[in-house]
């Protein structure tokens, strides 16, 4: 899948993606596709978040704006995956990029669902667009270094942020004989609170008693036209 669901390569032996003519303003839908197959098409399989067995690399890429998921390259997987807080979360049930004629098809016989703490979630149909796909060498989607622009489209799900604690999303896409599902146990990081006194631009105040030293732990705080890929 590509789209976060599941990922799979319908193509021609030695083709590349398909091309389209840029030069039409890029939708919010078509930017958002193509900064999700750039971070799909951005490591290589061991690590890559699609292929992915158990949540471990989700946070690998991630744009400072959202948080993108993944389905698989087929079938079902579970991960857990700990968000920060704030931060929309974006993925497709199934997608695809493509020519025109390959999301055309694609489309007609696409479908999935979504459950976000068990309560449906309906997903967007975002038909054929130009997007922009930049890969780099060796990655698990495209294989191949380079900027392209395509056709996407899919069924996708953007889900405001939610807030803090547990979290279980579970979602599934199918279309022209591909299956996908996905379980994600989220944990939402809660951003840490106020300010300190020094970032509010106050002195703190002088300790009262003996002087002491403070311990904390230290923690670490980014182608053929015959050919179609899709999640």
């Amino acid at each position: 899948m590509a789209g976060l669901a599941a990922l799979a390569v319908v193509s021609a032996a030695g083709c590349s993606p398909a091309m389209t003519t840029a030069g039409e303003p890029v939708s919010a839908s078509a930017e958002l596709q193509g900064k999700w197959w750039t971070w799909a098409a951005s490591e290589p399989e061991e690590t890559n978040p699609v292929a992915d067995e158990d949540g471990s690399v989700c946070d690998r890429n991630q744009p400072e704006d959202v948080w993108f998921l993944a389905g698989t390259f087929g079938g079902e997987v579970e991960r857990a995956c700990t968000v920060p807080e704030g931060r929309p979360i974006v993925f497709p049930l199934v997608n695809l990029f493509g020519s025109a004629q390959d999301c055309l098809a694609f489309l007609r016989d696409a479908e999935g669902t979504a459950l976000l703490d068990g309560m449906p979630v309906e997903p967007e149909v975002y038909a054929g667009e130009s997007i922009t796909v930049q890969g780099l060498e060796g990655n698990a989607v495209t294989g191949e270094a380079g900027r392209f622009t395509t056709t996407g489209c899919g069924l996708w799900v953007q889900l405001p942020a939610p807030g803090p604690g547990q979290h279980i999303l579970k979602f599934s896409g199918r279309s022209t004989g591909l299956s996908v599902g996905a379980e994600y146990r989220l944990t939402i990081e809660e951003s840490s609170g106020q300010p300190s006194e020094e970032a509010a631009g106050q002195l703190p105040e002088e300790p009262s008693g003996p002087a002491q030293a403070m311990l904390r732990p230290i923690t670490d705080a980014a182608p053929g036209a015959d050919e179609a890929r899709l999640f």
